[in-house]
């Protein structure tokens, strides 16, 4: 016999352990997208939330089951026993399991309707001045559009990577050129519905400086799982920095290779027609990322693998096997058209200019 047979209780046992070992690990709060290390107050908010409805959770379940375990144990049936006498209702009974879980429900309603409030009205809106980026989500990528520093009549246009200053609450807008989608942040807000021809608002504050990840939170196609996107939270210095070099233009490199690379983007390769790079004559394209300072990006193909020299040849080469479905993959006559098929050589030299864009 096996040990199913013989030992049924310690194979129950040694699944649970698994189980809970599972349960524990998701829950590490050091993981990327764990929602146990909140960093900004919207997620700390939605986590003292969450702690309130678990406990609520917990309360009810322990209650039921220590009356369930209750009446088996004290009502459960002895040898010599004859049927019981039969009843029906127990007013007093019924009045007190019909309030008690709405005390419950209301106990968890007054956290929860705070939580909602504070989270829907920004403390520093726009309209007195408050900092406001534009999110626009597109399959499988996502494009952020800055109020630009020289002009704020134009917009800074910029991709798949959101700069925040730390401490500063940041005003977002939420808008799809496609399908549903869904913004999320999870260290520093929770998700929030992305809508074609629907544009929804939200607010977000980094407390603390570093790198984040963020991910489309709705299924929104074959490549859902990939559509990510880094935040980044800096200091104030920093990020002013950063927003005056992402408005100047992309760096022109006197390296052949990449002028090679450059000719072709700009030329028969067609990237131009759908990508943009700020001081190329050619490229204005916009269903693709702006890709103006790639080369400074920390990852590729939104968020999805490391802004290396490896992986971006990779990514030139197939992108529809490192994102199935893509736009580029499905519509680039390099990549439809055999004819047009890229070579190594030109590769390598696209490979070169997008990484001096920086």
């Amino acid at each position: 016999m096996g040990l199913t047979a013989r030992h049924p209780v310690v194979n129950v046992a040694v699944v649970a352990a698994i189980l809970g070992v599972g349960l524990l690990v998701g829950c590490t709060p050091d993981h990327n997208q764990s929602t146990f290390d909140a960093t900004g107050p919207v997620a700390k908010s939605q986590l003292i939330l969450f702690y309130w409805i678990f406990g609520a959770a917990v309360f009810v379940f322990v209650l039921v089951e220590a009356a369930l375990l209750y009446a088996v144990i004290r009502y459960r049936k002895k040898p010599g026993d004859t049927d019981p006498k039969q009843t029906h209702g127990h007013t007093r009974l019924e009045i007190a399991w019909t309030l008690a879980p709405a005390i419950v429900l209301a106990v968890v309603a007054i956290p929860t309707i705070g939580t909602i409030f504070d989270n829907a009205n920004s403390p520093h809106p726009p309209e007195e001045g408050g900092m406001l980026v534009e999110v626009v989500a597109s399959q499988w990528w996502w494009q952020f559009n800055y109020t630009h520093p020289d002009d704020p009549e134009k917009t800074l246009v910029t991709a798949n990577e959101l700069h925040i200053p730390v401490g500063t609450v940041v005003n977002l807008t939420l808008d799809s050129k496609d399908v549903l989608h869904s913004f999320w942040i999870p260290k520093i807000a929770g998700k929030v519905d992305v809508v074609p021809n629907n544009l929804n608002k939200m607010w977000i504050r980094g407390d603390e400086t570093g790198n984040f990840f963020g991910q489309c939170a709705e299924f929104c196609g074959i490549s859902h799982g990939n559509m990510r996107f880094n935040v980044v939270v800096e200091s104030r210095e920093d990020f002013d920095a950063w927003l005056r070099k992402e408005a100047g233009p992309g760096f022109v490199s006197t390296e052949p290779l990449a002028a090679q690379g450059k000719e072709l983007f700009e030329g028969s390769a067609g990237c131009f027609a759908c990508h943009t790079i700020a001081g190329s004559n050619r490229a204005r394209g916009t269903r693709g990322p702006n890709l103006t300072h790639l080369a400074s990006r920390k990852h590729l193909a939104a968020g999805i693998m490391e802004n290396t020299q490896i992986n971006l040849r990779r990514w030139l080469e197939d992108p529809d096997e490192v994102k199935p479905g893509n736009l580029m993959g499905r519509d680039a006559p390099v990549y439809t058209d055999p004819a047009k098929k890229l070579t190594e050589p030109e590769i390598s030299a696209l490979v070169a200019y997008l990484r001096s864009l920086k």
